[in-house]
C-alpha cells in the first residue's frame, strides 16, 4: 500500500492487520475449548506469534493450517481451521 507525504514523496506502509492472514497452530500451541493456544502467522512479509482461539468455541491440534477471522486484543487472535476436515464416513 502506498501513501503520499505533503512533500509529496511516496511513503511505503505495512499491513499490520492479521485478519485474512494463514498461519499454523505451534507444536505446544493447542488450542482447546477454554485454553488459549499459540499461532504463527505470515504476515508483513515475515512470521508473527499470536495467542488464538477458535471462532467456534471448539480445539483445534498442534501443526493444523488457520486463518484469522477477528482480532480480540493487540496479540490475540480468533482463528478457524483453514481447511476442514473430511466430514464424509
Amino acid at each position: 500500500m502506498q501513501a503520499t507525504t505533503s512533500a509529496g514523496m511516496i511513503a511505503l506502509t505495512m499491513l499490520s492487520d492479521p485478519i485474512g492472514c494463514h498461519g499454523r497452530v505451534t507444536a505446544s500451541g493447542a488450542i482447546a475449548p477454554d485454553r488459549t493456544g499459540e499461532v504463527m502467522i505470515a504476515m508483513n512479509g515475515g512470521v508473527q506469534a499470536f495467542m488464538a482461539r477458535d471462532v467456534d468455541g471448539g480445539s483445534i491440534d498442534p501443526y493444523e493450517e488457520i486463518v484469522v477471522v477477528d482480532r480480540v486484543a493487540s496479540r490475540t487472535v480468533l482463528v478457524t481451521r483453514l481447511y476442514q476436515g473430511d466430514t464424509a464416513s
